[in-house]
């Protein structure tokens, strides 16, 4: 079904779990904030078969629904595993149903019995069985973490070089990591055709865009949103009437002070690596 219906399967996999977050988390049996968050979309597993999820990273609290203070999510969890995945599962079933009385979904080859109404009505009854999979990991260990995990999963393709080993004889060897075994680095080895095959499942429709922001860090919100944020988490100091003219101006705030940063100098790569660290010498 997703890989016949990529565009609309995708984008609801995304709409579905920001809503899913964004509800649960203002409601005030929960958090009763409003929250944000920015969704990746992966769609491979270690192996390169086709693994559609989504990856959130949230920080751990959201602003009052009235925008006077911060509201800290709770130590042992953010939000209850067993209200989202159900939630989840509701919004995107009536996502797929919706998408089926208006025409949209396709059905080729095997899936051609999927068009008839009765059919697809009990497919989607049997997706109530199962318990959807929601996983919440714990929270980063600063911001240095946060930018180590974006630098892992938003800018990459399905296979990184590093991870090929050899291609001997029409065949591709590659390294994968086997999570029901403690993580433990396994080869595996391909024709060169199924390698191809596999890696190409994951070209995504053109214009798709797989990274999107959601609630106070949605585009239209942030500028807003952001500057309030940090006030409230007294991260930052209020800022100067200056400041704000020269951050409208596309000036970029420091995450410690709330003052506006400049670009001092530009280094290439190379002047990177030839860079000698500044000579640390104490005041007279």
């Amino acid at each position: 079904m997703a890989l016949q219906n990529k565009k609309f399967i995708y984008g609801l996999l995304l709409r579905a779990s920001a809503e899913t977050l964004l509800e649960i988390a203002c409601d005030p049996r929960h958090l009763g904030a409003e929250i944000g968050f920015f969704s990746v979309l992966h769609t491979w597993n270690q192996k390169l078969g086709l693994h559609p999820h989504v990856h959130c990273v949230i920080p751990a609290g959201g602003l009052s629904l009235d925008h006077t203070h911060w509201i800290k999510s709770r130590s042992r969890f953010f939000l209850s595993i067993r209200v989202l995945r159900r939630v989840f599962r509701g919004k995107f079933v009536v996502g797929l149903k919706q998408a089926f009385q208006s025409g949209r979904l396709n059905f080729p080859g095997n899936l051609a019995a999927l068009a008839q109404p009765k059919t697809f009505a009990a497919w989607l009854r049997s997706l109530f069985r199962k318990d959807w999979v929601v996983y919440a990991k714990r929270p980063f260990g600063g911001p240095e973490y946060v930018l180590q995990y974006l630098g892992r999963y938003t800018h990459r393709v399905a296979i990184s070089s590093h991870r090929l080993v050899t291609f001997t004889e029409g065949k591709v060897t590659f390294r994968w990591r086997d999570s029901a075994h403690d993580n433990e680095q396994k080869l595996l080895t391909l024709a060169l055709d199924e390698f191809l095959r596999r890696f190409l499942l994951h070209l995504l429709p053109k214009g798709f865009v797989r990274i999107r922001n959601f609630g106070f860090l949605a585009n239209r919100r942030r500028a807003a949103l952001l500057p309030l944020c940090f006030h409230l988490l007294a991260t930052a100091q209020e800022p100067q009437a200056d400041q704000n003219a020269a951050c409208s101006n596309g000036l970029w705030r420091c995450p410690k002070c709330g003052g506006p940063m400049v670009v001092a100098e530009r280094l290439t790569a190379a002047e990177i690596q030839l860079r000698s660290p500044p000579l640390l010498t104490s005041p007279a």
